[in-house]
């Protein structure tokens, strides 16, 4: 089969065997798979795979079902599924734990079905399930037109809550107000600290959604109300960072992050099924949507490897096999 490697930091075509899938898992025939943040960094050298995960890069999936392990229940053979997968998803075939498959929602294409998984298990997990975010509450998200942002600004707002976001040009800023956001921030000529204070009456907002990390990290303190949460799930900023611990205390603060790929499926597929009750049927019913920027071969991946690295997208950039 085909697929994308890292050599030397850059991305090389070549080609493997297929997997075979062990129990519990099945092997899906890939028809477009996401591109990541994660996916950058493992090209990179800082991001390396957990024990046990493909070397080849790709952390989401669309396609088809093809064949299975032992052990699996609820899939049948020709089932099209996107899935959460820890590697191995720039390929012709990728293997999948069932737990983590979910069924293409209704009206989606595998290229959009393929810009899910990611991004929404990143967000259920840590805007709802880590954040607590609740209906009435206000929601800051760092990066609203990437992947992450895009899709926290919409599940936020469908579920009640009232968004405020970051984007790195006007023309971004007005993008993430036409996707759900109550207020967006040009933090390139706008002191988000000061906008927010505005935006709350300064009272704060209670769940922050970071990417950014480094200096951003003793701001987002100031931004926070009280009995705020922020949680990290970034460092593009660094990962260092000299805070004020005062507010922690007087604010009654908590402070949070996760990374979702080294953790057991166990616990994933928990996140998968709550997204199946809660997410799904927005998604089927178009009341939220996936926003792809673009869409570049397998052999390409390079190419969309650098157009995240500019930064000058808007939603998910995907790769077709």
């Amino acid at each position: 089969m085909r697929v994308i490697e890292i050599k030397n930091n850059s991305l090389q075509s070549a080609e493997r065997s297929l997997p075979i899938p062990a129990s519990g898992q099945v092997l899906i025939k890939v028809a477009a798979a996401g591109i990541n943040r994660p996916d950058v960094m493992q090209r990179q050298g800082l991001y390396p795979p957990p024990a046990g995960s493909s070397d080849i890069p790709g952390l989401e999936i669309a396609g088809t079902v093809v064949s299975m392990g032992h052990n699996v229940s609820g899939l049948h053979i020709g089932d099209m599924v996107c899935a959460l997968v820890t590697g191995g998803g720039y390929a012709e075939f990728c293997v999948a734990s069932s737990a983590l498959c979910l069924p293409i929602p209704t009206g989606l294409s595998l290229i959009q079905a393929a810009a899910l998984p990611e991004t929404f298990f990143t967000v259920w997990s840590n805007v709802f399930d880590r954040g607590g975010l609740t209906a009435g509450e206000t929601l800051l998200v760092q990066g609203g037109t990437s992947g992450i942002g895009s899709t926290a600004i919409q599940l936020a707002r469908s579920f009640g809550a009232v968004v405020i976001t970051t984007a790195g040009s006007d023309l971004k800023c007005e993008f993430c107000r036409q996707l759900g956001a109550h207020a967006a921030i040009n933090y390139k000529t706008q002191d988000f600290v000061e906008e927010v204070k505005s935006q709350t009456h300064h009272n704060g907002v209670n769940v922050i959604l970071d990417i950014i990390g480094g200096n951003y990290f003793p701001r987002h303190l100031q931004c926070l109300a009280d009995d705020g949460r922020l949680v990290q799930i970034g460092l593009q900023n660094g990962v260092k960072a000299e805070i004020n611990l005062l507010p922690l205390l007087t604010k009654r603060l908590v402070l949070t992050g996760s990374t979702l790929r080294a953790r057991p499926d166990g616990f994933k597929a928990n996140i998968a099924q709550s997204l199946l009750q809660h997410v799904w049927p927005l998604l089927a019913s178009a009341a939220i949507k996936p926003v792809i920027d673009s869409v570049f071969a397998l052999e390409d991946a390079d190419k969309a490897h650098a157009l995240m690295e500019s930064s000058t997208h808007i939603g998910k950039i995907i790769l077709q096999v």
